[in-house]
């Protein structure tokens, strides 16, 4: 009997301290998520494309709320100025211009290039929830760009929709800062790497505000986003991201 109360308690502990540390895994993405968005931010960047046989650049503006809410456009060059994405929840839209068309994308769309780039229309509008669609496990610490970080392996639950089927994310342990993301497929190989660097200060916190997102099996091909400016919590109200103003882009420029 002695031996079987104290087997049941070990087992006891080992899921407490198992809970406990998928607790404090959850709490670290979470602080690096609150560091990087706020509850609400304001973003002026600049995405470069880069191939073998070109350079593109365009220029963003992006607002968001939370992790539900964001809205996107592009500002130059002026042929794909105004171009809007919007999410709302569970809701994604894009706006084009040139057509004067907007349009509801399904969520089979979310693993596509985001206009011919390395990154995912997923990775700009963010419908997967790094917190909520994964299950998380510290697997060790690694220097990532002089930052000592905790290297963490994401596993997508079965029902989410993301597309890749592992996901490893290093945070730094100082400031909780997103240094790097490998992405994996189901075979386990590599697919891409996101670096972060050039931390700065922007509005009240230090990020890093330059991240380049390089696929695994494309030589000389890679997407660059670079920060200009950003603030961060300050009020914004839900209706602000609504299809009235993904197709209202003029209409925010003083904001």
């Amino acid at each position: 009997m002695k031996k079987q109360v104290k087997y049941l308690l070990l087992g006891l502990l080992i899921v407490i301290a198992a809970e406990s540390s998928a607790q404090n895994v959850r709490e670290i993405i979470q602080k690096m998520e609150d560091n990087a968005r706020g509850s609400s931010s304001y973003v002026e960047m600049t995405m470069t494309t880069v191939r073998p046989r070109y350079t593109r650049e365009i220029s963003l503006r992006a607002w968001s709320k939370g992790e539900e809410y964001s809205l996107i456009f592009v500002t130059a060059p002026a042929r794909d100025k105004g171009m809007g994405f919007l999410k709302r929840q569970k809701e994604i839209w894009n706006f084009i211009p040139s057509i004067d068309r907007t349009i509801k994308m399904p969520p089979s769309m979310m693993s596509q290039s985001w206009m011919g780039s390395d990154f995912s229309n997923d990775d700009l509008v963010r419908e997967s929830s790094t917190i909520k669609d994964y299950d998380h496990q510290i697997l060790g610490e690694e220097v990532i760009d002089g930052h000592l970080c905790w290297k963490i392996e994401l596993i997508p639950h079965p029902e989410s929709s993301v597309v890749f089927s592992k996901v490893l994310l290093w945070v730094s342990k100082d400031k909780y800062l997103h240094m790097k993301t490998e992405n994996y497929d189901e075979g386990d190989e590599l697919v891409s790497t996101m670096l972060m660097s050039d931390v700065r200060l922007m509005d009240d916190r230090e990020l890093p505000t330059r991240m380049e997102m390089i696929p695994h099996n494309s030589k000389n091909q890679s997407t660059i986003i670079v920060y200009q400016n950003a603030r961060f919590d300050f009020p914004i109200e839900e209706d602000f991201f609504s299809t009235q103003n993904l197709k209202n882009f003029d209409a925010l420029q003083g904001m």
